[in-house]
């Protein structure tokens, strides 16, 4: 899989793609990533990227001929391609999406910034606009990164499959606790069921746990 991503703050990719799953991915050949500086396809001297909002209001806007110009340039090989954009206006990132992106063979993720992206370049280019909270950030790379991360973890070879398969939000459910060495933590023991050997007892006992979990703490996944 191929995953391109335009940004303004290209520097800030380098930390997570040398490190754990990312590096693997890279390394067993499962991803490719590509980093796009948007600001080499800025206008004039300074390379400008924005302009003011039309109509008037606050901050500045990212531009759709510029924005264009840099995913004119990206090498699209597969019909499963989808651009996807970092935005706090759009839908609610779950697992499932992950999930639905990682069957891809490229993605490509435009990161936000500014007051936003012309919408004329969202209409024309942008198959999905995706949010990753109920919250503003200053701009898209920290998203672009969690949907990149969260992407390249399911992607084949890149971590054991009973690693993916049985994790929060995988069946509407929170993974329920976990316990290793010491058996005795200043006073708490791990849960004797655990030591038990009996794994069918053991997978009950960690359904009831995250059904447990979940209704504690995110109800609203039960509905």
């Amino acid at each position: 899989m191929k995953i391109s991503i335009i940004t303004l703050f290209p520097k800030v990719f380098k930390p997570i793609l040398s490190t754990s799953m990312m590096r693997k991915a890279s390394e067993i050949k499962a991803a490719e990533f590509e980093i796009v500086n948007l600001r080499d396809f800025g206008e004039g001297e300074r390379k400008t990227v924005d302009s003011r909002v039309y109509g008037g209001g606050p901050g500045m806007v990212l531009r759709a001929d510029i924005l264009s110009a840099a995913l004119r340039k990206l090498k699209v090989k597969s019909a499963k391609c989808k651009v996807v954009l970092t935005s706090a206006s759009g839908t609610p990132y779950k697992q499932k999406k992950a999930q639905e992106l990682s069957k891809l063979d490229h993605l490509i993720i435009v990161c936000g910034h500014y007051e936003g992206v012309d919408q004329r370049f969202i209409d024309k280019y942008v198959d999905e606009e995706i949010c990753i909270g109920d919250y503003v950030l200053t701009g898209g790379e920290i998203p672009a990164m969690l949907i990149a991360d969260s992407v390249t973890r399911l992607l084949p070879n890149v971590l054991d499959e009973e690693a993916t398969s049985n994790e929060s939000f995988t069946e509407n459910l929170l993974e329920g606790p976990q316990y290793t060495r010491p058996d005795n933590f200043e006073g708490k023991k791990v849960p004797e069921i655990l030591l038990s050997g009996n794994h069918r007892e053991i997978n009950k006992w960690r359904i009831e746990q995250a059904e447990k979990k979940t209704k504690k703490v995110r109800p609203d996944l039960l509905k």
